[in-house]
């Protein structure tokens, strides 16, 4: 059942949490997507059926969420995550980041060292404000215009506003390292026209963990929703449990 949670900021946020063992599965989606999408609820019926703990939720101006998407940036999304988490009185969690999720999974990791455990990044993008735009729309943006651009996964274009690019540019983390010593698991598909598997790499490469493996599609597209690339999530995520809390 959804619920909602009331953020410092008086939006609220739409999410579904399912008690069970811990660490707890955590789902941060994509740009522009929700709890409602197929990886999520794939992963809260797995969740289900192991008897893990589970939190789906909607950013703000997202889904069953409050707020305007315009008004949103990567960084405020951190921070509702953050309170989501802290508030339910998650004390234990494992992060899994779909495309832009995988960037703010590791703005959450580092915002909450004592309580996220693990990483799994689905086509993690992780500064894709910087590497994803070429010059001219990053010169549309820096003037404050909004940059529309073909959606290849619905009719209507995939809007960027040039708050978020802003922020965005504000929260860079390849270059400067990321401070996370768990375990990270990245999967990738090397048919993925958005996001380049090599970002996964250089994000291996940025993690201060000695533990991460990178796991790489040849056929895989973006979305990674087959049935062989959602059994590859849930493989992964089950072999970061750890054990069920004693009863």
């Amino acid at each position: 059942m959804t619920e909602h949670f009331t953020l410092p900021s008086g939006e609220s946020m739409a999410y579904r949490y399912l008690p069970g063992s811990l660490p707890a599965i955590v789902f941060l989606p994509g740009y522009m997507s929700d709890m409602a999408g197929g990886k999520a609820q794939a992963v809260l019926r797995w969740a289900e059926a192991e008897g893990r703990a589970c939190l789906l939720l909607d950013y703000t101006g997202c889904g069953q969420s409050s707020g305007t998407f315009a008004d949103a940036t990567l960084s405020g999304w951190r921070d509702e995550v953050v309170a989501l988490i802290q508030g339910l009185g998650i004390e234990s969690a494992v992060l899994c980041g779909s495309s832009m999720g995988g960037w703010l999974m590791l703005m959450v990791a580092e915002a909450l060292p004592a309580v996220v455990t693990a990483m799994v990044g689905l086509a993690p993008a992780p500064d894709f404000t910087d590497w994803g735009y070429d010059a001219a729309q990053k010169t549309l943006l820096a003037r404050g215009e909004t940059l529309f651009q073909d959606n290849p996964y619905g009719p209507e274009p995939t809007p960027t506003y040039a708050r978020f690019w802003a922020a965005g540019q504000q929260s860079l983390l390849l270059a400067r390292g990321i401070a996370f010593d768990g375990p990270v698991r990245l999967i990738h598909g090397q048919a993925d026209p958005d996001v380049p598997w090599e970002v996964s790499l250089k994000l291996a490469a940025a993690l201060r963990s000695a533990d991460v493996q990178v796991h790489l599609i040849k056929d895989g597209d973006h979305r990674l929703s087959r049935p062989a690339d959602i059994a590859l999530l849930l493989r992964t995520l089950g072999a970061l449990g750890g054990t069920p809390d004693p009863a």
